[in-house]
Protein backbone atom coordinates (compact mmCIF):
# COMPACT_ATOMS: atom_id res chain seq x y z
CA UNK A 1 0.00 0.00 0.00
CA UNK A 2 2.65 2.31 1.00
CA UNK A 3 4.56 1.18 -2.00
CA UNK A 4 1.34 2.40 -4.08
CA UNK A 5 1.27 5.90 -2.98
CA UNK A 6 4.56 6.91 -3.31
CA UNK A 7 4.62 5.74 -6.87
CA UNK A 8 1.36 7.93 -7.37
CA UNK A 9 2.66 10.78 -5.23
CA UNK A 10 6.01 10.49 -7.75
CA UNK A 11 4.02 9.89 -10.80
CA UNK A 12 1.89 13.15 -10.29
CA UNK A 13 5.04 15.56 -9.07
CA UNK A 14 7.10 13.94 -12.37
CA UNK A 15 3.71 15.00 -14.41
CA UNK A 16 3.37 18.56 -12.96
CA UNK A 17 7.21 19.58 -12.88
CA UNK A 18 8.49 18.53 -16.34
CA UNK A 19 6.29 20.40 -18.34
CA UNK A 20 7.53 23.75 -16.76
CA UNK A 21 10.77 23.18 -16.44
CA UNK A 22 11.14 22.35 -20.31
CA UNK A 23 8.80 25.25 -21.03
CA UNK A 24 11.74 27.08 -18.95
CA UNK A 25 14.62 25.92 -21.11
CA UNK A 26 12.50 26.59 -24.20
CA UNK A 27 12.09 30.18 -23.72
CA UNK A 28 15.77 30.50 -22.00
CA UNK A 29 17.64 29.52 -25.28
CA UNK A 30 15.63 30.99 -27.46
CA UNK A 31 16.26 34.17 -25.28
CA UNK A 32 19.97 34.14 -25.25
CA UNK A 33 20.50 33.72 -28.63
CA UNK A 34 18.38 36.75 -30.09
CA UNK A 35 20.23 40.38 -29.32
CA UNK A 36 23.44 41.25 -30.42
CA UNK A 37 26.20 42.90 -28.10
CA UNK A 38 28.91 45.08 -28.77
CA UNK A 39 32.45 44.50 -27.31
CA UNK A 40 31.50 46.44 -24.32
CA UNK A 41 28.24 44.33 -23.50
CA UNK A 42 26.25 46.80 -24.75
CA UNK A 43 23.00 45.91 -26.72
CA UNK A 44 23.15 46.68 -30.51
CA UNK A 45 21.30 46.16 -33.62
CA UNK A 46 22.08 42.73 -35.84
CA UNK A 47 23.71 42.84 -39.02
CA UNK A 48 21.52 42.33 -41.67
CA UNK A 49 22.39 38.94 -43.44
CA UNK A 50 23.97 39.10 -46.43
CA UNK A 51 22.30 38.24 -49.90
CA UNK A 52 22.83 34.58 -51.30
CA UNK A 53 24.26 35.37 -54.37
CA UNK A 54 24.61 32.33 -57.01
CA UNK A 55 26.24 31.44 -59.79
CA UNK A 56 25.78 29.63 -63.30
CA UNK A 57 28.34 26.84 -64.82
CA UNK A 58 30.20 29.27 -67.12
CA UNK A 59 30.88 31.55 -63.92
CA UNK A 60 28.78 34.62 -64.21
CA UNK A 61 26.42 35.72 -61.64
CA UNK A 62 23.03 34.40 -62.19
CA UNK A 63 19.86 34.67 -60.37
CA UNK A 64 19.28 31.71 -57.67
CA UNK A 65 16.25 30.51 -59.16
CA UNK A 66 17.31 29.67 -62.70
CA UNK A 67 18.47 26.14 -63.45
CA UNK A 68 22.47 25.27 -63.13
CA UNK A 69 22.93 28.05 -61.18
CA UNK A 70 24.59 27.52 -57.38
CA UNK A 71 25.00 29.74 -54.70
CA UNK A 72 28.93 31.03 -53.70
Amino acid sequence: MKTMLATACLTLLTATIAPSLSSQFAIGSAHAAAPCRDAKGKFTKCPAPKPVRCKDAKGRFAKCGTDGANPV
